[in-house]
């Protein structure tokens, strides 16, 4: 996989984003204090769009004295593409006098449960243009918002000499990004 530096016609120095590792947070009282992580880019080992909300571990365990006592965090996925799917992966234990205990994982897919493929993302997206429909579409005021929050950080990095940090085409591993949440005892969801 070709790099974008090493694409033709293509500055071999450009400070062009390609991809960006970021902790962020909720100025509310129902987020107040949870970590939102946040990773994009492009040329990424594989194109995944999905949100995983890692459920906070129980302070206390029940399985401490069978020597269980730290088990994976519960994790909802809920994928956007390349497939639309929802999933959640929990701690179970086995049947059985044994405590042991094992992850499960709940899935739904229309492909699986319905028998129907859905459409691919311009697919949708142009068919709700003909309809009419614009609940996918970006309201003027996200767009507005979002470039209030994203133009002094792109204005920071434009006015910064330092070389933006480098990742090989095609690879699921920056460190840098790992660093950032690896600082908080969390890591990545592998790609």
């Amino acid at each position: 996989v070709v790099g974008y530096r090493a694409e033709p016609g293509i500055n071999p120095q450009s400070k062009t984003e390609t991809f960006i590792a970021a902790k962020l947070f909720m100025d509310n009282w129902r987020w107040k204090g949870v970590p939102f992580y946040l990773r994009t880019g492009k040329r990424l080992a594989r194109k995944d769009t999905e949100i995983a909300i890692t459920f906070k571990k129980v302070p206390h365990s029940m399985f401490v004295s069978a020597g269980l006592g730290d088990m994976p965090s519960n994790v909802l996925v809920l994928q956007i593409q390349p497939e639309e799917r929802i999933s959640l992966s929990f701690q179970a234990k086995r049947p059985g006098s044994k405590i042991c205990m094992s992850t499960l994982n709940m899935n739904f897919d229309y492909q699986s449960v319905f028998g129907v493929e859905m459409p691919e993302a311009y697919q949708r997206l142009l068919l709700d243009c003909m309809v009419g429909d614009q609940t996918l579409f970006t309201r003027y005021d996200s767009v507005e918002i979002a470039w209030q929050l994203l133009t002094p950080v792109l204005e920071t990095w434009q006015n910064d000499d330092a070389a933006p940090y480098e990742y090989l085409a095609g690879s699921d591993s920056f460190v840098e990004a790992d660093s950032l949440i690896e600082s908080d005892g969390r890591e990545w969801r592998k790609l």
